[in-house]
C-alpha cells in the first residue's frame, strides 16, 4: 500500500513538473520569436520564414536603433522613472504600513486610516479629474507626473502591513526595553527581516513603472519627454524609417525588424532583473497576505 502511494506521488510530481515545463516553454516562445525576428533579414522576416531562429542573421536593426536619439532618450527617462518611482514607492509603502500594522489599542486612528485607504482603492476620481489635478500641480511634461500619482499603492501597503504583523512582537518589545524608538525599530529591526516582502513590492513597482505607457501619452506634450513604453507605442503605430543611413542598410532593415528589436530591448531590463527578485516573490506574497 505504501509503495503504491509512493509510486502515485512520484507520478503526480512528474506530471506536475512536465506541465510546468511546458507552460514555461510557452511563456518563453514569444520572447525567442521576437528576438529571432529582430535578428533576421527583413525579406526573410517579411516572407514569414522566421520562427525561433534568425534567418539571414544581421544586427542592422539594432545598429539603427542605437543611432536613434529618441530611443536612447526614452530609455533613459524610463530608467530614471523606475529608480525614482521604486524608491519613493518603497518609502511611502513602508512608512504607511508600519503604523497601520499596530493594534487599535496602540494606534487609535488605525481603523479610520485603513478605511480611508480602502475607499481610494475601490473608487477613483477618473481620468479627467486626475489630469486636472496633475496639471494644477504644474507637473505636465515633468518626470514627477509619471512618478507621484502612483507613489502610494494601497495593495502593496496591505501586503507590507500584513508582513509586519506576522513578525514576532517580542522583537519590538525587547527593542523598546533597550531604549529604541519607532524609527530605530522600523529601520534596524523590521526592515532587515522584511527582505522578501520588500523585494516583492519592489518587483511589482518596477514592472508597473517600466510597462506603463498611457500616462506618458497624456501627461507629456513633447515626444522628447516620452518614457520608453510610450515611445514604443508611438513607433509601433507609426514607424519612421527616414533615418536609414544608406541604401545597403535599407536592404537589411525594415519597419518590422526595427519594431521587434525595439520591443525586445524594451523587455530586456525586466527580464534581467526578474530572476534576482523572483526567489523572494512567492515568500513575500504568502507572508504578506495570510493575516488581515
Amino acid at each position: 500500500m505504501v509503495k503504491s502511494k509512493n509510486l502515485s506521488v512520484r507520478i503526480t510530481y512528474v506530471v506536475i513538473h512536465l506541465i510546468l515545463i511546458m507552460l514555461g516553454i510557452l511563456c518563453l516562445l514569444p520572447f525567442v520569436h521576437v528576438l529571432a525576428f529582430s535578428l533576421s533579414n527583413p525579406g526573410k522576416a517579411g516572407a514569414g520564414l522566421v520562427t525561433l531562429w534568425p534567418v539571414g542573421f544581421n544586427l542592422d536593426a539594432y545598429a539603427y536603433i542605437l543611432r536613434e536619439p529618441k530611443f536612447i532618450s526614452a530609455l533613459w527617462i524610463s530608467v530614471q522613472r523606475v529608480v525614482l518611482g521604486t524608491s519613493i514607492g518603497l518609502f511611502f509603502t513602508v512608512i504607511t504600513a508600519y503604523p497601520l500594522s499596530k493594534e487599535s489599542q496602540k494606534f487609535r486612528m488605525r481603523t479610520f486610516y485603513v478605511w480611508f485607504l480602502v475607499v481610494t482603492m475601490l473608487f477613483s476620481g477618473g481620468l479627467i479629474p486626475t489630469f486636472i489635478a496633475i496639471k494644477s500641480y504644474g507637473l505636465i511634461d515633468s518626470l514627477w507626473a509619471l512618478v507621484l500619482p502612483s507613489a502610494v499603492n494601497v495593495f502593496l501597503i496591505t501586503l507590507m502591513l500584513n508582513f509586519f504583523r506576522n513578525l514576532p512582537k517580542e522583537l519590538e518589545e525587547s527593542a523598546f526595553v533597550d531604549g529604541a524608538g519607532h524609527w530605530v525599530i522600523l529601520f534596524r529591526v523590521y526592515l532587515p527581516l522584511s527582505m522578501p516582502s520588500l523585494a516583492t513590492i519592489a518587483l511589482f513597482t518596477m514592472v508597473n513603472h517600466w510597462n506603463s505607457w498611457f500616462d506618458g501619452l497624456i501627461y507629456m506634450n513633447k515626444t522628447d519627454h516620452y518614457p520608453l513604453q510610450t515611445y514604443l507605442q508611438s513607433i509601433v503605430t507609426k514607424p519612421d524609417m527616414s533615418k536609414v543611413a544608406n541604401l545597403n542598410e535599407l536592404l537589411n532593415v525594415s519597419s518590422r525588424t526595427v519594431k521587434t528589436a525595439q520591443l525586445f530591448l524594451g523587455m530586456l531590463p525586466i527580464i534581467i532583473v526578474y530572476p534576482f527578485l523572483q526567489r523572494f516573490f512567492v515568500k513575500g506574497i504568502v507572508l504578506g497576505s495570510v493575516k488581515g
